[in-house]
């Protein structure tokens, strides 16, 4: 039997008693009954009000609460607050695709003369290669004759054309031993080394990708 001194002190524990059996969960809207390990900050973080708020609306002048204490949280207090997921990043746009690169060719050198000057792409778009009139020289692949006249700046020029991706250019000479149309093996003699448009003896030799013309030395053995 519940035994109270007074009436109201009896009411006051019935309220107690009545406000325990509720457990912990929110007393309804406003309300919020302190759990053990609460703080006023994690409540004010569940609550979605600010600390300084339940400590003006409960009175409180520091963050000293108790277990089962009776909090106010305002009414119509938010729901607890959860941290919104981050958007994904869009993915990267596809990196641009490499450039071709030339599909690999196997060259003999035309002459075993020293090179005078190497290949820069701007102002020597092949490399010169040094030696005696006349001295022999050599088709660097098989392929076909596809050029073997006089050409402006360039001499007594020859041209064969090895696939549809590569040509190699024969430059200067004093004699060319071949003929258009003609199908020519790599170290075939072609031509003569000389100086027709130029002013030294000297064979000038290109290699062509798709008519561009690029270093032909990596191709060397």
């Amino acid at each position: 039997m519940l035994i109270c001194p007074s009436f109201s002190s009896c009411r006051a524990l019935l309220l107690l008693l009545l406000v325990s059996a509720c457990g912990t969960a929110p007393l309804g809207d406003g309300l919020y009954q302190v759990k053990s390990g609460d703080t006023l900050y994690s409540i004010a973080r569940s609550t979605g009000r600010s600390v300084s708020e339940l400590q003006r609306l409960n009175q409180l002048s520091d963050n000293t609460i108790q277990t089962g204490q009776i909090l106010k949280v305002g009414p119509g207090s938010p729901a607890p607050q959860t941290s919104t997921p981050a958007k994904p990043k869009p993915a990267p746009p596809p990196a641009a695709p490499a450039p071709a690169k030339a599909p690999a060719i196997e060259l003999a050198w035309p002459n075993k003369g020293p090179v005078l000057q190497g290949f820069n792409g701007k102002t020597n778009k092949g490399i010169n290669i040094g030696g005696t009139a006349g001295s022999a020289i050599y088709a660097a692949a098989s392929g076909k004759v596809i050029y073997a006249s006089q050409a402006r700046g360039y001499g007594k020029l020859l041209i064969i054309k090895h696939n549809q991706d590569y040509l190699t250019v024969y430059a200067h000479n004093q004699q060319i031993m071949v003929k258009d149309g003609e199908s020519v093996k790599q170290g075939q003699n072609v031509a003569q080394m000389g100086n027709s448009d130029s002013d030294k003896v000297m064979l000038h030799f290109e290699l062509r990708f798709k008519g561009t013309a690029i270093n032909p030395t990596p191709y060397l053995p």
